[in-house]
């Protein structure tokens, strides 16, 4: 049965795209208007170094200190493509979407579904706060004993993507595009179907990007407002 919905969502992925209106760039290329930087480390060491840097035309999370940058606007019905690579080595990173209440999560994550990055999952949920479903919960959402599906720090949060198979080499570009309609999150990689959630707790919030340990880099950061 899971074969089944995988090779249908993969199949019929790129046409389930909903209708578009008009596309607006978050990152203007030359430095970090419209976004704010919530970095706990700050709070008790104010020369620490960036987090967030604009280098060469390009959005750049150093990875460290750990935080987050979010949007100062708040947005619903949306489709978010973001272009990105890791460009030295293998690691972590995140688009968090409908976020809001900051450091909501071991005093560190916004409350948020947070759609990951990292090397090799790119494509799962991390429920942070909020919650989402999917289909065939209890294969694809790995819990331990007593665990609830939820978004809470002992809840089973992750869950697992369609396929770990679609991000390119280490160095190239990837293309990762999330659309948020109502209560569904469906994401792409590369033009692949890579999740699907639906039920969400929350339909609409900020947009957050992380560093969580590894520098990566932001070509493009275009939200599209979807009818």
């Amino acid at each position: 049965m899971f074969s089944q919905l995988l090779a249908l969502l993969l199949v019929t992925g790129l046409s389930s795209f909903a209708p578009a209106e008009k596309t607006v760039s978050l990152f203007n290329g030359k430095d970090l208007s419209g976004w704010t930087v919530d970095v706990p480390e700050l709070d008790k060491n104010p020369n620490a170094p960036p987090s967030f840097a604009v280098r060469d035309g390009l959005l750049v999370s150093m990875g460290k200190p750990n935080g987050h940058l979010i949007t100062k606007d708040s947005f619903s019905n949306y489709r978010l493509e973001v272009e990105y690579r890791f460009p030295n080595k293998a690691g972590n990173c995140g688009v968090l979407v409908h976020a809001s209440k900051p450091r909501a999560l071991y005093a560190m994550f916004p409350q948020s579904i947070e759609v990951q990055m990292q090397s090799g999952q790119a494509g799962d949920f991390w429920c942070i706060a909020e919650n989402i479903e999917v289909p065939d919960m209890e294969k694809r959402r790995p819990r331990k004993d007593d665990q609830v599906f939820g978004g809470g720090p002992k809840d089973a949060r992750r869950i697992l993507n369609l396929t770990d198979n679609s991000e390119k080499p280490l160095g190239e570009w990837n293309r990762m595009v999330i659309e948020c309609l109502g209560p569904e999150v469906k994401v792409w990689v590369n033009d692949d179907l890579v999740n699907h959630g639906s039920n969400s707790t929350a339909s609409e919030g900020q947009i957050a990007l992380q560093a969580e340990g590894t520098e990566v880099e932001f070509r493009k950061v275009a939200l599209t407002k979807l009818k």
